[in-house]
């Protein structure tokens, strides 16, 4: 695509709230250094400047910043106030100012490389004790100064434990002052360590009550678990995988502050998203079987079996009297309950199965809600058909009940259905091409 676009090709840009940014700064500048008559910065110039002052990261939803603002402010309470509780003494460091740092990225960024445990104590620590070397050893402030920087970079590098934060906190021990000095290798461990050992387990609780967060963030598996075999899931056989995003990571030689676990999966979204376009506007209600037979949990099991075998379906979705479904079964909710191991026929271990006992006793189930599966997996109806994808591949569903905004039972949506759909757009997309003139795989 021509990256370089006339004004009225280009999208408009985001509300992110740079315009309202750089309006503040245009006229802090100019109170401070220009005239009313010759401002020395406009709003015009800082807007031209736009691409190399703001990232074009994608906008978060006001509920994430504020969740993540809340978490560290609680973080750092908490590491504040015990830090204390265990340092005494007027005149020394309790809180680090770099922990400030720390915390904007484990509860910003959770997900980053940069913020995983070990990066965040095995950098700072290093940092650390590498700063109040150059103090010790290092006359020139300065030199010393550069010096722990640099070499905290480079530890921190071949250790595989780059934290920014690490940086700061060497500094902070070369020019800190004589308290710092005084205290020399003591500082690695109070306050630094005990500032790291505090925030990390404020990390590990907080961030896993947060929705979306994980720490530290684990590697998300592709293999298919629910056929217990080491193939990939359908949708991971597919596109990208791990060799050809280390072999565009190499080809880049920079550090990118961005997992391979996390590009696999903004790769799958946005491969969802481009889905989604292509489909239009369908969704679960458009392509589900709406006259569906149903059971309630009382249902005798003869009497389930035998609507399945009438109506030729592979599951039944049970529901209670308000049409809340409450299970699904299926034919192999039969077969696997029968007594294979007896030598009967199959078909006499079936029968006695599903024949309802005589009597007041029974030792095996009599009716559905005994061997249905529960809970049930559940989709709406205004849901989009490319959000049906991951669940009819990877996660090994075959029949999905739909539900309205009510919870009703609405409808069943099968692996069948979602193949259909997938054929019928194509198709009516490449004879409307044709009909247009164009090549139908262009």
């Amino acid at each position: 695509m021509n990256q370089w676009l006339s004004i009225s090709q280009r999208p408009a840009p985001r509300n992110d709230g740079s315009k309202e940014v750089f309006f503040f700064v245009s006229f802090v500048v100019n109170r401070l250094y220009g005239s009313n008559m010759q401002p020395v910065l406009t709003v015009k110039t800082l807007q031209k400047l736009r691409p190399w002052l703001v990232s074009s990261i994608a906008t978060l939803s006001a509920r994430e910043k504020l969740l993540s603002s809340l978490a560290a402010f609680l973080a750092i309470l908490a590491v504040g106030w015990l830090s204390s509780r265990f340092i005494e003494g007027a005149e020394l460091v309790v809180l680090v100012a770099s922990i400030g740092a720390s915390a904007v990225l484990l509860f910003a960024v959770p997900h980053s490389p940069l913020t995983q445990p070990w990066p965040l104590a095995g950098g700072t620590v290093i940092s650390a004790f590498i700063g109040v070397a150059c103090a010790k050893y290092v006359p020139s402030p300065w030199l010393a100064g550069a010096m722990a920087v640099s070499l905290s970079i480079l530890a921190m590098h071949l250790t595989h434990s780059l934290h920014p934060p690490g940086g700061a906190i060497a500094l902070l021990a070369v020019l800190g002052g004589e308290n710092i000095h005084e205290a020399g290798f003591g500082f690695v461990l109070a306050p630094v360590g005990l500032n790291v050992l505090l925030v990390l387990v404020a990390a590990l609780l907080i961030n896993n009550l947060l929705p979306g967060h994980r720490y530290p963030a684990r590697p998300v598996s592709r293999i298919d678990r629910k056929h217990r075999h080491k193939d990939l899931t359908p949708l991971g056989r597919l596109g990208l995988n791990r060799d050809d995003l280390r072999g565009a990571l190499r080809d880049f030689d920079i550090y990118l502050d961005v997992s391979e676990d996390d590009l696999v999966q903004v790769y799958d979204k946005a491969g969802t998203h481009a889905f989604r376009r292509k489909m239009g506007k369908l969704t679960c209600a458009d392509i589900m079987s709406r006259d569906l037979a149903t059971a309630e949990f009382g249902t005798d099991l003869e009497e389930v079996w035998a609507r399945l075998r009438y109506h030729r379906v592979k599951a039944m979705p049970v529901v209670d009297r308000f049409q809340h479904v409450i299970g699904i079964v299926t034919l192999v909710d039969f077969l696997k309950r029968a007594n294979l191991k007896t030598y009967e026929t199959f078909e006499d271990k079936l029968i006695k199965f599903i024949r309802r006992t005589t009597g007041t006793h029974s030792e095996k189930p009599e009716v559905v809600g005994q061997i249905m599966a529960a809970p049930v997996t559940t989709v709406r109806t205004d849901m989009h058909v490319s959000e049906l994808v991951p669940l009819l591949s990877d996660k090994g569903f075959h029949h999905i009940p739909v539900v309205d905004g009510r919870g009703r039972l609405a409808g069943m949506v099968t692996q069948s259905d979602l193949i259909a759909a997938m054929y019928t757009c194509y198709v009516m997309k490449d004879e409307s091409k044709e009909s247009h003139g164009q090549s139908p795989h262009a």
